[in-house]
């Protein structure tokens, strides 16, 4: 291993310990951050390239070799944002002269729609969950969770008992950044936390072996914090179980969320705040997913469609 692919990985492993510690990032973001830099850092090694004395000419070539590898638009896009980002952390660092990747364009991506889910799929996926164990109680707290709230999944994963509050009727989220937000919740969804919290989470603790006190809401079978990868790896189950369309997500649960509120009439900077969205504009993808549904409608309902 050369010096500059050592100096190279360093910088990687401190701009990625930076994101997650100073910039609040979270853990599945600075994976992925980590594994496209890591990937650049591989192929500079491979092509004879300094990543931190290399001309711009030979950094398009990065370009040129994703779109030749068929990678896709969203792929390309990703890791050119992963440089582009640290490049400038190098840049106000003094490790490099100028930020690299900063005037290169990104792929233009084709427009798609959110993948929703209906209430009868969300009712399946309801069923799945063997209220019997304390494993499916959990699993039925959570889809509730998801439902009731528009979480991410990230963010479910991080929350602790103390961020319901059933009086208020409402739950305490941490998004991108470290950001709070409360968002109401619906009586339905905080009975099933309840009941979670009461009959199962405790015989779920009871079964880990560490010792070391489990602040997190949502416990393995084995008694230990459920992560964002173990929540999401557990509702590909339920999918699986309910028979659902394997490509649905728990992020599709929270596209549902906030199409059912646009659908129900809420205004369009109401639904950004709870679903804890810098930008308004990332909150209008809903609007045109709530016109294509009143569309469909009217396609089935209307005598002349």
């Amino acid at each position: 291993m050369s010096e500059s692919d050592v100096g190279w990985t360093q910088l990687t492993s401190t701009y990625c310990a930076w994101l997650e510690n100073v910039r609040n990032v979270s853990e599945h973001t600075v994976r992925a951050y980590r594994c496209d830099l890591e990937s650049y850092g591989d192929w500079c090694t491979k092509q004879g390239i300094d990543p931190l004395h290399a001309s711009d000419r030979r950094l398009r070539g990065y370009l040129a070799y994703m779109v030749r590898s068929d990678y896709a638009d969203k792929t390309i896009n990703r890791r050119l944002s992963a440089l582009r980002s640290m490049y400038r952390w190098l840049e106000r660092r003094g490790k490099v002269a100028q930020a690299a990747f900063a005037g290169m364009p990104g792929r233009k991506q084709k427009k798609t729609l959110p993948r929703t889910m209906t209430d009868e799929d969300l009712t399946q996926l309801l069923d799945a969950c063997d209220l019997k164990t304390p494993e499916g109680m959990r699993d039925a707290a959570l889809i509730e969770t998801l439902y009731a709230t528009g979480a991410r999944i990230s963010e479910a994963a991080g929350l602790v008992p103390g961020d319901i509050d059933a009086a208020q009727g409402q739950i305490r989220l941490f998004g991108k950044g470290g950001k709070e937000r409360v968002v109401p919740v619906y009586h339905k969804a905080l009975d099933c936390l309840e009941k979670y919290l009461v009959d199962a989470r405790p015989l779920l603790l009871a079964r880990g072996k560490t010792g070391i006190p489990v602040r997190a809401l949502f416990v393995s079978s084995r008694g230990n914090a459920m992560s964002a990868d173990a929540l999401r790896a557990r509702f590909s189950r339920l999918l699986v179980a309910a028979g659902l369309d394997a490509r649905l997500s728990p992020h599709s649960v929270r596209h549902t969320y906030a199409t059912e509120l646009l659908d129900g009439g809420a205004d369009l900077k109401t639904v950004q705040e709870l679903l804890g969205h810098e930008s308004l504009a990332t909150t209008q993808i809903y609007t045109h997913l709530s016109v294509e549904r009143l569309k469909e409608a009217t396609k089935l309902a209307h005598p002349r469609a």
